[in-house]
Order: C-alpha cells, then sequence, then structure tokens
C-alpha cells in the first residue's frame, strides 16, 4: 500500500505558510530548512514538486510564499 503524501505546490507553500504562521521558521530560511518537516520518505516527491516550479532549495520560503494576503490590513 502507497502511503506517500501526493504534494503539488499548492500543498507545499500551504505546508510553509502554517510553519511561517506557527512561528516554527522563518520566511528568510532556505526551502531546504522544510525538509525537517516532511517526511523523509516524501522529500524526493516534494522536491521533484518544486524544482517543477523552478524553485530552487536555496531559494528563501518568502520567495515560496511569494505575495501573501494579510487579511487584517483592512483593504
Amino acid at each position: 500500500m502507497d502511503t506517500a503524501v501526493k504534494y503539488d505546490i499548492e500543498l507545499i507553500k500551504d505546508e510553509a505558510r502554517q510553519l511561517v504562521k506557527k512561528g516554527l521558521i522563518s520566511r528568510q530560511r532556505p526551502i531546504y530548512a522544510l525538509c525537517k518537516y516532511i517526511p523523509e520518505r516524501d522529500w524526493a516527491i516534494f522536491e521533484l514538486e518544486l524544482e517543477k516550479n523552478e524553485f530552487l532549495l536555496r531559494d528563501r520560503i518568502i520567495d515560496l510564499l511569494g505575495s501573501e494576503n494579510w487579511e487584517e490590513d483592512g483593504s
């Protein structure tokens, strides 16, 4: 039985956003820092999805998150 999670870029962005929101990881850290929070068996799939979407592991998490919606800004 295959238990590997299917990572698409939106899931990866959401995961990164949640980790930043919880204060577990900084937006300034490289994307590679996410490996600490991804099961080792899924890392290759995760990495391939990043590459497919033209992200490098050395890019910063803020690059992955792009323009975030700040709901509390009142606009």
